[in-house]
């Protein structure tokens, strides 16, 4: 496979201590190495989740050999860095697959690389990648040529397939808020594709397209655009006097950028500074040049060089808004009904320092799609630390101390009250030390959601942790179930793992289970608040639905 990107230069086989390549060979004169070493973020984790990593291969190619292609060079060699936890069959070799079409497109050699297996570092399948590429301009022909850039110079755009390899930590996150799958249909997709075959496209390699115009000395300055988008890439190419000026409607924004800006609500500026908008590399050529390059490289002109006043910003992008608002249109519904939809009111209840109550305090005021709020913490120890905590995030706090009271009934009552004025959606019991009764549990079956420091069912009741140590096992966790009547046996909603060591103590795991409980108590929270879980109270069992409007009826 590798054996179909040797090119003229190669030295010796793959399996040296190292790698060879003879600029000479080569046809280079007077040479100058370009360098540049890159990975693909966190599309790794689109990635893994779609179990589909070709893509990532091409990717990585392209973010190496597109960044020295800017400096006017010819790739000539190319080396890979693969590390995981466990090496598998599948993803090393889908990987290696498309780094070696990466190589075959941009003309380089796969001469060499690093593939480790680090279990201590890695979990599991994961994995990271980096790539290195080494490429040679001849001394006289380095680019950017910026001194020589004037106004009038035209400006050419090769479009992207897509967002490429940047964004996907904003992209992750409108999926997370949408409580989208990448397993489901896009709803951008012209060919019905899912999220994931989407945005998986590889990255497009311009070395092809463009290197014969850069030979010719029709091009002065290119521009990646990377991470940084537009309006970050292109002023690094550009005499600090000299500024660029685009048309968004010259060329073809894909359908992806509008459902991006439109869910995620992301304003002109933040799409222009984070993603590529359509534009994966851009040219500046003096206008003599423009039908020669414009028809080696399948561009098209999208704006033009202009002198730039001192307050003025080095790049000026016109007719975004009107570019976007048809690509935008289609998703504007969604958008303002998932807006519309009412968070649900969430009672905290808890006897102590509140350290769980604060990850939901946390998560719920951060995210968005989390889809709850906290209005109402309860604890039946007055001064506790939880209270505080509560009160510091402007939240109602109440101290309601069970001592005070002749039976648990008036207890509970009290509970119950404040629950109902406070007119509360569902109640989790975050370190709430006290059992309650079979009225209480009725009253919000499908509802009350408990955390326990163990992977129920087993180590129920008091002193888990103590239980877990003792019977030998080497893993526990934490777990978030509904709640019933019998303690610790509602249905479960989520469960978080950790491992036990051979010198653990019940301090030691308590710690690392409470870790754990941060996490795992926001997600069970979100899945019940967007209604993708809910108690069948005719059987006890939890089930599962993902994006139906008609959930809430069934736990109510």
């Amino acid at each position: 496979m590798v054996s179909i990107t040797k090119r003229q230069g190669v030295l010796g086989d793959l399996g040296s201590f190292g790698a060879m390549f003879d600029l000479k060979a080569a046809a280079f004169q007077d040479p100058i190495l370009v360098s540049s070493s890159d990975g693909v973020g966190t599309k790794l984790k689109v990635a893994l989740t779609c179990n589909s990593h070709e893509s990532i291969g091409q990717d990585l190619v392209a973010m190496c050999v597109n960044d020295i292609l800017v400096h006017g060079a010819e790739p000539l060699f190319f080396l890979d860095y693969y590390a995981t936890g466990r090496l598998e069959g599948g993803a090393v070799v889908q990987v290696v697959k498309g780094i070696v079409d990466g190589c075959h497109q941009s003309g380089c050699a796969l001469i060499g690389g690093e593939t480790a297996e680090m279990p201590g570092l890695y979990h599991n399948n994961d994995y990271d990648v980096a790539g290195f590429a080494v490429g040679a301009v001849e001394r006289n022909k380095i680019l950017p040529h910026i001194e020589d850039i004037v106004s009038g110079d035209v400006v050419i755009g090769l479009e992207s397939s897509g967002v490429h390899a940047n964004g996907f930590s904003l992209i992750r996150k409108i999926m997370d808020m949408g409580c989208h799958k990448f397993t489901d249909e896009a709803p951008f997709s012209l060919d019905k594709k899912t999220y994931g075959e989407e945005l998986l496209t590889p990255t497009v390699i311009y070395v092809e397209r463009v290197l014969p115009s850069i030979r010719n000395n029709h091009i002065k300055a290119l521009a990646h655009i990377t991470g940084g988008g537009l309006i970050e890439n292109i002023p690094r190419i550009l005499p600090k006097n000299k500024k660029v000026v685009l048309d968004a409607t010259k060329w073809n924004i894909q359908p992806v950028y509008g459902w991006i800006a439109a869910t995620g609500s992301i304003n002109e500026t933040e799409m222009l500074r984070t993603l590529n908008c359509g534009l994966g590399m851009i040219l500046i050529v003096d206008r003599k040049h423009v039908e020669d390059v414009l028809s080696a490289t399948n561009g098209k002109v999208v704006g033009i060089v202009d002198e730039k006043m001192s307050d003025e910003q080095p790049v000026e992008v016109k007719k975004f808004a009107n570019a976007m608002e048809p690509l935008m249109r289609p998703h504007i519904q969604t958008y303002v009904a998932s807006r519309m939809h009412p968070k649900m009111r969430v009672a905290v209840l808890i006897s102590g320092s509140g350290t769980n109550l604060q990850s939901l305090i946390d998560t719920t005021t951060d995210d968005p799609s989390m889809m709850s709020e906290i209005v109402l913490v309860i604890s039946n120890k007055p001064g506790v630390e939880g209270l505080k905590r509560a009160r510091r995030a402007g939240i109602l706090a109440l101290a309601i101390d069970h001592t005070k009271f002749t039976s648990r009934k008036e207890f509970e009552n009290e509970i119950l009250n404040e629950l109902e004025q406070t007119q509360i959606d569902v109640v989790c019991l975050a370190g709430f030390m006290r059992v309650l009764t079979k009225n209480f549990v009725s009253k919000w079956r499908g509802r009350l959601l408990n955390i326990h420091p163990s992977l129920l069912p087993l180590f129920k009741g008091i002193r888990p942790q103590k239980q877990a140590i003792e019977s030998g096992v080497r893993v526990s966790g934490c777990t978030v179930h509904f709640v019933e009547e019998e303690i610790d046996a509602g249905a479960i909603i989520v469960q978080e793992s950790v491992n036990i060591s051979l010198d653990e103590t019940e301090e030691s795991l308590i710690e690392k289970i409470k870790e754990v409980e941060h996490i795992a108590f926001p997600k069970a929270l979100k899945l019940f608040a967007t209604n993708q879980v809910y108690l069948d109270k005719d059987i006890g069992k939890a089930k599962w639905l993902s994006n139906s409007s008609d959930v809430f009826r069934n736990i109510v």
